[in-house]
């Protein structure tokens, strides 16, 4: 059964839309009236979709989706609102929304949203789990073996190094967050495993010098970008 968090300050929608998605959707809700609850949430549970109303007290939906992207830039987010200002639709896909509905909507309609959302989203997955074997410019990457090639010379890859490596090419010529690779690698975000992780990087950059059309390159206040030219 595919999870949802809805974040929903009005408790009668809130309970509507939960009782609805269980029963029509046979999707498993967990309800926050808040922000700072929604947040909660899901930092403790894995989602497969998130639905959030934009105007919440504490945080609201926009700011929850800031703090969500942070760590993770792949689940579905629908922004939920009475207003129906351009900027705002505007700022719903510029912080990395997924789909935006304007209150007052038909459930049906929300739901047909939910349900194109997550077929995208397993395709995705689909994809990201098959992908294995990379082109980085003149390199060749092969995860599995752990391994990048260059005109005839392999290097060895330790599995930490393999695993970023892998996420930069899954996100080549797009930001790669630092949270996102140090929660997925690590398990964890702190002061000590960000260090680890800038050693990393400095060895994967050593190892693609050799290439003038690849770089890994800092993006000051967010992470990091594979370019390849």
């Amino acid at each position: 059964m595919q999870k949802i968090l809805l974040a929903e300050d009005d408790p009668n929608l809130g309970d509507l839309l939960k009782d609805y998605l269980e029963l029509k959707g046979k999707f498993d809700v967990t309800l926050c009236i808040d922000g700072d609850e929604a947040v909660s949430q899901f930092k403790k549970n894995d989602y497969d979709l998130c639905i959030f109303d934009v105007m919440m007290p504490k945080k609201d939906g926009f700011t929850v989706g800031r703090e969500i992207r942070k760590t993770n830039s792949t689940v579905p987010i629908i922004f939920a609102t009475a207003k129906g200002m351009m900027e705002d639709k505007t700022e719903a896909f510029e912080l990395g929304g997924d789909d935006y509905i304007t209150k007052p909507f038909r459930v049906e309609e929300l739901l047909l949203r939910i349900n194109a959302l997550l077929k995208r989203s397993v395709r995705d997955k689909e994809d990201e789990v098959v992908a294995d074997k990379f082109e980085i410019g003149d390199y060749f990457f092969d995860y599995t073996s752990q391994q990048i090639s260059y005109k005839g010379q392999m290097q060895k890859l330790s599995t930490k190094e393999a695993e970023l490596l892998r996420l930069l090419c899954l996100k080549k010529n797009d930001v790669l967050t630092r949270e996102e690779a140090l929660l997925k690698i690590w398990h964890d975000d702190n002061y000590f495993t960000g260090r680890s992780m800038d050693v990393f990087l400095s060895k994967l950059r050593k190892y693609l010098r050799e290439d003038s059309k690849v770089e890994i390159v800092n993006v000051h206040g967010k992470g990091y970008k594979l370019l390849v030219s």
